[in-house]
């Protein structure tokens, strides 16, 4: 079947190659995680947060010295803020409230009476409801995505779909885990949405894919395949610019936004990527390894 579509890479061709890749980096994630597991921060751990505003600019030493001064070691406090006068710090431990006064009153002894913060503690208890919570929230978010897509195509829709939504958010759990950064809620929140965003493309494309399927008659698996990449290609450019759109705001919250959100754009920038990626790498092609276990239905012959 000819398609009025130039295909400039042919992804089904090329499907082995890109399975073995995602493979690679999900065993890589899978290693890390059992062997390093996740940096918690102190949302899904017991622990102290403090933030201190300053009033001016701040310098990490000094910020140090004073942890240092009131009988905590080991802790290097971050910077940041639009004039470098916030002080953040993170405790594994639950502060006493005699402690946090003393931290407040090393930064006003040295930087004036002006300083203010905010410190949130975390009980163990609440450490391990919220990280049962947010389990609970990534296991429905899938299962009512799955059933969505159940609904409103087939099966095997459904079953590519949700496999490459789990690979998109294992992946960001994974470079989080490699690169050792921080587990916080706002990581969470990345992950959640980061699925919303990785059906999306998928939709689009599961639609051109049944709707092609639905006007062509496919005798063989070549056909199959043409027709796949040929709906692909058909979409590539909305998919292409939906995923730009989000990701240049992505970009420029990580790198002209404050220290605590800095994170959040990072695991919304992979999930991004990745969400893209799996759509037209992973789902569609496993659509179609589903689909070709199914023998092509025979074409019913007309009488004159």
């Amino acid at each position: 079947m000819n398609f009025n579509t130039k295909i400039r890479y042919d992804f089904i061709g090329n499907r082995n190659k890109f399975f073995l890749f995602s493979i690679t980096l999900t065993i890589v994630g899978i290693l890390s995680l059992l062997f390093f597991s996740l940096n918690f921060g102190v949302d899904f751990k017991a622990g102290t947060n403090m933030d201190i505003l300053v009033g001016k600019a701040a310098n990490q030493q000094d910020a140090k010295e004073i942890l240092v001064k009131a009988g905590i070691e080991g802790i290097t406090p971050t910077v940041g803020g639009t004039d470098s006068d916030r002080v953040s710090a993170r405790f594994d431990e639950v502060l006493t409230q005699a402690k946090i006064v003393e931290i407040q009153e090393g930064f006003k002894a040295k930087y004036g009476d002006q300083v203010s913060s905010e410190v949130n503690v975390v009980s163990p208890d609440m450490a391990q409801e919220l990280g049962i919570k947010t389990i609970w929230a990534i296991l429905i978010a899938s299962v009512a995505i799955m059933i969505y897509v159940m609904i409103r195509f087939e099966w095997r829709f459904a079953l590519a779909a949700n496999i490459a939504i789990l690979y998109d958010a294992f992946v960001v759990v994974a470079l989080f885990s490699i690169f050792r950064l921080e587990v916080d809620l706002p990581f969470i929140a990345a992950v959640l949405t980061t699925i919303g965003y990785s059906i999306n493309d998928k939709i689009v494309i599961f639609d051109r894919i049944r709707e092609n399927l639905r006007f062509g008659q496919y005798k063989n698996r070549e056909q199959l395949s043409e027709m796949v990449n040929a709906s692909i290609w058909q979409t590539m450019a909305r998919n292409v610019y939906t995923v730009l759109a989000v990701l240049v705001v992505a970009v420029c919250l990580f790198i002209f936004g404050s220290e605590s959100i800095k994170l959040f754009a990072l695991a919304k920038i992979i999930g991004l990527t990745s969400g893209a990626y799996s759509s037209i790498c992973i789902a569609s092609p496993l659509w179609l390894l589903l689909k070709g276990k199914q023998k092509p239905k025979a074409v019913a012959k007309t009488t004159a």
